[in-house]
């Protein structure tokens, strides 16, 4: 029996698992203290590996002895890190920044991405490209680059327009900081809210969809800022065709609180002054108008400890529309009159949001946030006319205006946690609540004047909608062996409006099975719901776009999406994949001939209808990783389709139609080559099928000859435009000044000149028969182009 009792001592190591300890801390930049977000952190020996989540924090359980980490991430220089591991240990590590691109956007040993990652149909696209890539007029856009992704898929001409696996520009949840942002385009679609001076991150999901996301069906495009510079005053001063922008951030009070700053303004309003004071020197008409955006981006940043830190963020923005016109000016002997015609537009966004990290131990992060956000539309237009008597004196003031205003309202709460109970568990877990107020039109008449003072007639429109959206959600990112790596889940959610509430629970689930280190199989499933829609009656985005919510006439969004893909690394240097998916979708909305919601009398339900929806298509990517020459070049082929066949609501006789953002061919290029320290070149290539349209292939005529004709309409989205094809250049001049770095930004945009659609229409004109040489009525399709070549430059000088 002794013996017994000795042998077990003796070879109790052998018989007895090994401790694990905890390995955690966060990982910040070198010179600045800027959080990087999702930094491998890889165990070499172990072969076991996190990612730092939002916040630079990152937690990773090993066995007892040495363990071996590297650091990476893209944009930063590798760190490599040995030491014995004999109890629950903190490492923060601090990395520097890389001049070239070493890493694109997936890393091989990254928890969610890359081969070895759980997750797919999710890409994330360095700033740094962002910034580099040739755009229109010089001013970089966020959206414009992920519309070079396959599967995404841009608007009209020249917009930031945004269409994902054959999801509706309402079906992307644009994220700041993780707080929704519902208009997200500037001058009408063109440029987007997002300045990339501000942006420190941008992940974009399309397919297999994290638990911890809801309430939209087709893409989250994820959007972080920037903490600050807690180190020292740094930042950068730039000016462009349209648009200066200032950056700055800095330590305040100590190195423990930081300030990040960056603001924006374009300056078309001054640019068309003198083509007006031009048009009064040819005309007896006077005129003072103009355009302009702006935008500023503000977060402050405190840290108590690690353990503790609090995050101000604030986001506010309008596009404003400002124009009088001195349309008559009648002068006689015994006084003048005087008639003015007035538009003030105005809409923007305004975001704030509070944070709070907290640790608990080191295996669990809690993120809590409350949240404000608002998205309003006010227009004002009408006519003031002064007439003044000389004998006797008398003025007189009288008009007429109306006013339009619509938005949404929220304010939120939300609670995020993220647990690591052991090395193959990554668990992210929470709840939110958020109170809606959807305003979807208000008219206001106005009519009459009395010392300026507008006096109020009429107002007539939608009321106010409130309603409450709740969500619950469990993910783990969890390992069962070397091969299977799965990241499931479920996402609950509650929506109540007009004392009427919808249930939805949302599975999630996306799983990769490697074969060897250069090659692996994924497969994905995700269910998702979507409480609100986007009224819109155009083909691109314009500011008086309404947003509603689901009620018991407009039923939620639902959709279902299967996806599955091949991940190929060669030689740790390019990266291919191929990914197929089929989503269906039920009580999608479509609006009925000639419906406006433009000054709606409150009867927006009754003028849309509600269907099914499909879209499936295969995505090639392949990526160029390291070196001086890093881009992609992306293929898409898909087909997006619609059927309304419900009893009264029939659209298309009940038959299948195109949508009209179904494009079958999608290619795109787009490539970065640094040829050295001062000079970086980039250009893109952009090649779809056109968009789908609904036009009238004949007049009829009325009764009458004094009646209008009236078109007829063989079906819904019956003509497919031309393919629309792009090529853009740039090259950035880089020189080191004594007190900082300067950068001259050169583009060409559309270099072959292009004459892309931007709208067409059927017109009927007259021409002469060629036999008889009578006139004869011919229909034609027109097209106009809006944007030709387009030259640009800019000038970045960074402090």
């Amino acid at each position: 029996m002794k013996i017994f009792f000795f042998l077990i001592i003796l070879f109790s190591p052998l018989i007895l698992p090994a401790r694990d300890f905890t390995v955690s801390g966060y990982v910040r930049v070198t010179g600045s203290g800027e959080s990087v977000i999702n930094c491998s952190v890889y165990d070499t020996g172990l072969l076991r590996g996190t990612s730092t989540n939002n916040f630079g924090f990152y937690s990773l359980t090993l066995n007892d002895g040495n363990a071996a980490l590297r650091f990476s991430c893209v944009g930063f220089r590798t760190e490599n890190l040995k030491f014995r591991l004999h109890r629950d240990t903190v490492v923060n590590i601090f990395l520097k920044e890389s001049v070239e691109l070493n890493e694109l956007t997936v890393l091989a040993d990254r928890k969610e991405t890359g081969i070895r990652g759980s997750q797919l149909s999710t890409v994330e696209v360095p700033v740094k490209m962002i910034r580099s890539v040739p755009a229109l007029l010089g001013e970089t856009d966020v959206l414009k680059t992920l519309q070079m992704l396959p599967g995404v898929q841009g608007g009209t001409e020249g917009s930031s327009g945004f269409y994902t696996r054959g999801g509706g520009p309402d079906e992307n949840l644009f994220l700041l900081d993780g707080i929704p942002v519902y208009n997200a385009n500037h001058m009408a679609g063109f440029f987007s809210v997002f300045n990339a001076d501000a942006v420190k991150s941008v992940t974009l999901y399309k397919g297999g969809f994290p638990a911890r996301f809801g309430g939209r069906l087709s893409s989250v495009v994820d959007v972080r800022m920037n903490d600050g510079n807690n180190q020292k005053l740094s930042g950068s001063v730039s000016a462009g065709l349209i648009s200066s922008r200032l950056n700055i951030e800095g330590p305040l009070f100590g190195k423990k609180t930081t300030f990040h700053l960056a603001a924006r303004r374009s300056y078309l309003d001054l640019l068309t002054k003198p083509l007006f004071s031009m048009i009064e020197n040819n005309v007896d008409i006077k005129a003072e108008a103009g355009y302009y955006f702006y935008d500023v981006n503000l977060k402050i940043v405190h840290r108590f400890s690690d353990r503790d830190q609090l995050f101000f963020t604030n986001y506010f923005g309008d596009d404003v529309i400002d124009a009088q016109v001195l349309d008559q000016y009648d002068v006689t002997d015994n006084g003048y009159k005087q008639g003015n015609i007035l538009i003030d537009w105005k809409w923007g966004n305004v975001i704030s949001s509070l944070r709070w990290n907290h640790l608990f131990g080191n295996k669990l992060f809690m993120n809590a946030t409350a949240a404000f956000t608002n998205y309003r539309f006010d227009m004002m237009m009408g006519n003031r006319d002064v007439t003044v008597t000389n004998m006797p004196y008398e003025e007189k003031v009288t008009g007429a205006s109306l006013g339009y205003f619509s938005g949404i309202s929220d304010l939120s709460c939300r609670a995020d946690f993220d647990y690591t109970p052991a090395f193959n568990h990554d668990v992210k877990f929470g709840a939110s609540a958020i109170q809606h107020v959807f305003k979807p039109g208000i008219t206001v008449d106005l009519d009459g004047y009395d010392t300026d003072a507008l006096i109020r007639d009429t107002v007539y429109g939608n009321a106010n909608i409130p309603s409450l959206e709740t969500g619950v959600y469990i993910e783990d990112n969890i390992q069962f062996n070397d091969f299977i790596k799965a990241n499931l889940g479920f996402h609950y959610a509650a929506f109540r409006v007009r004392n009427v509430w919808f249930h939805d629970v949302q599975p999630r689930l996306s799983m990769r099975v490697l074969a060897n280190d250069q090659l692996s199989f994924k497969a994905g499933f995700a269910s998702m719901s979507q409480y609100m829609h986007l009224l819109s009656y155009n083909n691109f985005t314009l500011p008086n776009d309404l947003w509603v919510p689901a009620t018991d006439v407009t039923a939620p969004m639902k959709s279902v999406q299967y996806s599955a893909g091949v991940f190929y690394q060669w030689k740790k240097t390019l990266d291919f994949s191929i990914e197929g998916y089929y989503k269906s979708m039920d009580n999608v909305i479509e609006y009925m001939d000639g419906a406006t919601f433009f000054g709606s009398s409150g009867d927006w339900e009754k003028k849309i209808l509600a269907g099914k929806g499909w879209s499936y298509g295969l995505e090639f990517l392949v990526q160029k990783n390291f070196g001086k020459t890093t881009g992609w070049i992306g293929y898409t082929w898909s087909r997006t389709l619609r059927k309304f066949d419900r009893q009264g609501q029939l659209i298309n006789n009940g038959e299948v139609f195109q949508a009209k953002y179904d494009r079958p061919h999608d290619f795109s290029v787009l490539v970065t080559h640094r040829l050295n320290e001062k000079i970086e070149f980039s250009g893109s290539v952009k090649y779809t099928s056109g968009n789908m349209v609904t036009l009238p292939m004949q007049d009829y005529k009325g009764f009458s000859e004094f009646d209008s004709k009236i078109p007829y309409f063989t079906r819904r989205n019956n003509y497919r435009l031309p393919d629309y094809f792009r090529v853009d250049a740039g090259v950035n001049l880089h020189k080191q000044l004594k007190k900082g770095k300067q950068t001259w930004m050169i583009g060409i945009y559309n270099l072959t000149n292009q004459m892309n659609p931007f709208y067409v229409f059927v017109a009927t004109n007259k021409v002469p028969d060629p036999v008889t040489g009578e006139l004869v009525s011919v229909r034609s399709l027109n097209k106009i182009t809006i944007f030709p070549i387009i030259p640009s430059v800019s000038y970045v000088y960074k402090f």
